[in-house]
């Protein structure tokens, strides 16, 4: 049985007994026929500074959630209050005096909290309390205004693939954020083939209009989709659902969450019995050279909030956050955090954010031409980084005090989140923390891992370029990982 084709815990085995020299080991683990064509990048390194493994580890590959390591690090480098709450950073109303003279306009203004949520499962930071604060203090209200100034109007990153931004991982960001800024189509099959689907929304989850051209077909013919054109306001459902098949709930990302936020807001106050008179829009920033601290002059802009604030709800901690970000690979809370850590010198933009962990790897010795980052979830398709600059940042965050804290976020082998279901029953569950990512032709994997001497191995691992034709590269990053383990 040779090192390359051998069941994970049969591979442990011939490692451990010293079948297969490390370097050639992982060399082969990466050599599968399945995957020819596909671009490998690999460092490996113990916490003392020995390299174990490397494969092409100065090139620069696509990262994909590899992305939310620098971020996520960042934050916990530069913020010094991810365990309390924010009192003062909360969503808030306010009313302002309405240009036609009637009752006042209600803003709902957006603070940059990812935990917002609305309907009849929010236990917490809910809209709700909002509404229930703007009823007690007034009968009527003007427009009813969803403000998101607080970061400049850029929804989606540089390098979004156009047909992500339908999904519910590819939603626009906000810093008026409800829900993740997703909406729920609960779809099943019609009582007979040939008849339609019956497609709903979630409950206040009718937001946009819905075409509904599905049918329902014969069992295996699954091919059921959902269509949101960029710029358009309806989704289109389409394609064949089996009759026997299951329940499905369809996640749809928003184009403009201010605006979601204040009809659903709009919908609360009604409910209420609060009357209002006039329309439901929304207020945005547009970008301007401001924001940019490479092209800023004097001061960053800011926004100054007017009318009478009614009430203000309490941020949760953001830890709550970072470790959801890291666990499920959360693109939306990634991107809030990137735009957070924008705010402490600048003004909330993705370019004030990305310059804060450009310091922040400078800091941990990752040489600037090793990367380039464009947002901070990994779905931009301009993301490079090199094997050797992820592993010193990893090295790097091993050494800080809150290093520690940091890799508890990281999904655990065979545990919990993207990792839950990898090397269970191998000597590797519960050993492996690290971050995975998937694009299109894309595979990654970083962390650390506890080899079988006991030693730390930090490690960073990248398939790109992989043939449409091919497999998931997860398996043979799954043997590599193995065989690093096996280094004594």
């Amino acid at each position: 049985m040779g090192c390359v084709r051998a069941g994970l815990a049969a591979l442990w085995l011939l490692l451990v007994a010293g079948g297969c020299a490390s370097q050639g080991t992982v060399t082969a683990a990466l050599d599968d026929p399945t995957l020819i064509g596909t671009r490998w990048g690999l460092l490996a390194v113990a916490l003392d500074g020995e390299i174990v493994a490397e494969v092409d580890a100065d090139r620069r590959f696509s990262p994909a959630s590899n992305t939310k390591i620098f971020t996520t690090a960042a934050a916990f480098a530069l913020l010094d209050d991810l365990n309390q709450p924010g009192p003062d950073d909360g969503t808030s109303v306010r009313l302002e005096p309405s240009a036609g003279g009637g009752a006042p306009d209600l803003i709902l203004i957006g603070a940059g909290d990812p935990s917002l949520g609305d309907g009849p499962n929010c236990v917490s930071t809910c809209l709700a309390e909002l509404a229930d604060a703007t009823a007690a203090a007034v009968r009527r209200v003007g427009d009813v205004v969803g403000d998101d100034r607080l970061f400049p109007d850029e929804r989606w990153g540089p390098g979004w693939a156009w047909d992500d931004l339908q999904e519910g991982y590819g939603t626009a960001v906000s810093a008026l954020t409800v829900n993740d800024n997703v909406v729920v189509l609960e779809v099943v099959p019609g009582a007979s083939v040939g008849s339609p689907v019956q497609a709903r929304w979630r409950t206040d989850d009718d937001i946009l209009p819905l075409t509904n051209e599905a049918i329902t077909a014969d069992d295996g013919m699954a091919d059921l989709r959902i269509e949101r054109r960029p710029g358009g306001q309806g989704v289109r459902l389409y394609g064949r659902m089996p009759r026997s098949g299951a329940a499905s709930a369809m996640r749809v990302g928003l184009d403009d969450p201010a605006l979601a936020a204040a009809i659903r807001l709009r919908r609360l106050l009604e409910q209420r019995g609060v009357v209002v008179e006039g329309e439901v829009r929304a207020r945005h920033r547009p970008l301007t050279l401001t924001d940019d601290p490479a092209a800023r002059i004097g001061a960053p802009p800011t926004v100054v909030a007017e009318g009478t604030e009614i009430a203000r709800l309490t941020r949760p901690p953001l830890l709550a956050s970072l470790i959801r970000t890291t666990k499920v690979s959360q693109n939306l809370h990634a991107e809030l955090m990137l735009r957070r850590l924008g705010r402490l010198e600048g003004a909330g933009s993705l370019a004030d954010g990305l310059a804060q962990v450009q310091l922040v790897m400078a800091e941990a010795g990752v040489a600037r031409a090793a990367f380039d980052l464009h947002d901070g979830s990994g779905l931009s398709t301009y993301n490079r980084v090199s094997p050797r600059a992820t592993t010193t940042f990893l090295l790097w965050t091993a050494s800080q005090p809150w290093g520690e804290a940091w890799r508890a976020t990281l999904p655990v082998a065979g545990r919990d989140g993207a990792l839950q279901r990898r090397f269970i029953g191998t000597p590797l569950e519960g050993r492996v923390f690290a971050k995975t990512g998937t694009l299109s032709g894309v595979n990654a994997m970083a962390g650390f891992l506890t080899a079988a001497s006991g030693r730390t191995i930090v490690f960073s691992i990248y398939a790109n370029d992989r043939p449409s034709t091919a497999g998931s590269a997860v398996e043979a990053m799954d043997r590599t990982l193995l065989a690093l383990a096996a280094h004594n």
